[in-house]
């Protein structure tokens, strides 16, 4: 067998790996909407401008808190200077009281760290 024989076959594996990445990819990000309706939607929606009981969480990854303009947060919010980082998003789902005193926000935290990290990824997605 020669190098231009396995040519294909190499190119075909490259081909199976990056739709495997995508579909994996495209999995985490289908559990974190599914995280996300279960445990966020109620309060909160990723569409841009759109603000509920709770601020709309779109582009929230990088964002400064409470800084969105026509959304009424809490001082214990607008003063905390957090910005949300994965690292800062995970800590505060997991315990928003903690992370962030005084906060408004009715939710005990998401225990699951997988749940957590789904959640993050899918608010980073295209949103």
């Amino acid at each position: 067998m020669t190098a231009t024989d396995t040519l294909p076959f190499v190119i075909a594996c490259v081909a199976l790996a990056s739709v495997q990445a995508a579909c994996a990819g495209e999995g985490i990000t289908y559990r974190g909407k599914s995280v996300f309706e279960e445990n966020c939607s109620v309060c909160h929606s990723v569409m841009a401008g759109k603000n509920k009981y709770g601020p709309s969480l779109h582009g929230v990854v990088g964002r400064r808190a409470g800084t969105i303009p026509d959304f009424n947060y809490s001082e214990a919010m607008r003063n905390c200077g957090q910005v949300w980082s994965t690292e800062a998003l995970n800590a505060y789902i997991a315990h928003p009281k903690k992370v962030v005193p005084g906060n408004r926000m009715p939710f005990d935290g998401l225990p699951g760290e997988k749940d957590r990290e789904d959640l993050i990824t899918f608010l980073s997605s295209s949103h």
